[in-house]
């Protein structure tokens, strides 16, 4: 599979914030500050996900029918917002 560099940069961004968190930890920062951190932090990971997931999925189906998929970005994001 193609991996688009945009997926890559999501995972790259959520470890940052992880490390964020571990930081947070060491910190003593409150426990809310904290859930709030991670809960962005699962929703960026969904997200990748879904991307992940719909781009594989548009690849097999192009490779395997030798067609090219046109204007599907819509449906992909009503798909990727499904996932949340």
């Amino acid at each position: 599979m193609k991996c688009d560099p945009s997926i890559k940069n999501r995972i790259k961004r959520a470890q940052g914030q992880m490390n964020g968190v571990l930081r947070m930890m060491d910190c003593d920062t409150a426990c809310f500050d904290i859930l709030t951190q991670l809960k962005a932090i699962r929703a960026s990971i969904d997200t990748a996900i879904g991307i992940l997931t719909t781009s594989n999925l548009i690849q097999m189906i192009e490779e395997t029918n030798d067609v090219k998929l046109n204007n599907i970005e819509d449906a992909i994001s009503l798909v990727i917002k499904g996932i949340k």
